[in-house]
């Protein structure tokens, strides 16, 4: 079984190189599952209803989200009509949508999955949400019976904090990856008691900006001290992620690989 994860989808450029090349990364890794990192999908800041909609009419099977989740206002009503969607679960209740949930994955040989796949967001240099360590405390136990893999989307900046993590959910979680920083790290392994990890995916979408955004409009930033107005990346664009093995007998990862492609464009 091949489980695929996207990191951070930004913006249009993002959407498009998902758009073109997505079925084909699946072919040619014979994927069973994807799962999608959609919290800068629209203009870089969060999630419209309309760019739910398109991402979920390709084969993606889940969309994880973070920090920038509710800054399209529209999906703090639309978000329970997407089942997909796995905003952080540490925000207080009551809260619109899901922090985690089970999905079913047939596979070719008729074997059935349950994946759980949950959504976290970090607290060092994020906004202030309950203790993500806390709050998989007491569900680990329940989630654990309930499905054949548990994925974890770590939605952190602080890489001590994303590495932390990823030794407390050792031996428990099957996956816990990194997202939000959009600079994919090179340490994925598999850790001691069998759990996959990986500080950070990385980002799908322009590889000429500073982490998708234009790069002139952030020196400029930098150089003045002043507020710009951020603009979506144009040029060549990127798709990062990684790829999981998963033993079907022993529902954990054999091998963790890193994607990294690259995609020449005409602007």
């Amino acid at each position: 079984m091949n489980i695929l994860i996207l990191g951070d989808v930004y913006g249009r450029p993002g959407r498009k190189i998902i758009k073109d090349q997505l079925a084909h990364l699946i072919a040619a890794h014979q994927i069973d599952f994807t799962i999608v990192n959609g919290e800068n999908a629209s203009g870089g800041n969060g999630l419209s209803t309309k760019n739910a909609k398109e991402l979920l009419s390709l084969p993606i099977d889940v969309i994880t989200m973070g920090n920038h989740v509710w800054q399209q206002k529209e999906l703090l009503e639309t978000i329970t009509d997407f089942p997909q969607i796995i905003r952080p679960l540490n925000y207080p209740e009551p809260c619109p949508g899901k922090g985690y949930d089970f999905f079913t994955c047939e596979l070719k040989n008729a074997v059935t999955k349950k994946i759980c796949v949950v959504n976290l967001s970090g607290q060092i240099f994020m906004p202030n949400l309950l203790c993500p360590f806390n709050t998989m405390v007491p569900l680990m136990e329940t989630l654990k019976k309930s499905a054949d893999l548990v994925i974890i989307d770590f939605h952190a900046e602080a890489t001590s904090e994303k590495i932390a993590f990823g030794y407390f959910m050792d031996g428990w979680a099957t996956t816990v990856y990194g997202t939000h920083t959009h600079v994919q790290t090179a340490d994925e392994r598999i850790l001691e008691g069998g759990t996959a990890y990986i500080t950070d995916i990385g980002m799908t979408g322009p590889i000429d900006g500073v982490i998708g955004v234009d790069r002139q409009i952030i020196m400029d930033t930098m150089l003045t001290k002043r507020p710009n107005r951020f603009v979506t990346a144009t040029g060549n664009v990127q798709i990062n992620g990684i790829i999981l093995a998963i033993d079907e007998i022993e529902n954990k990862v054999s091998k963790i690989t890193r994607l990294y492609e690259t995609y020449k464009t005409d602007k």
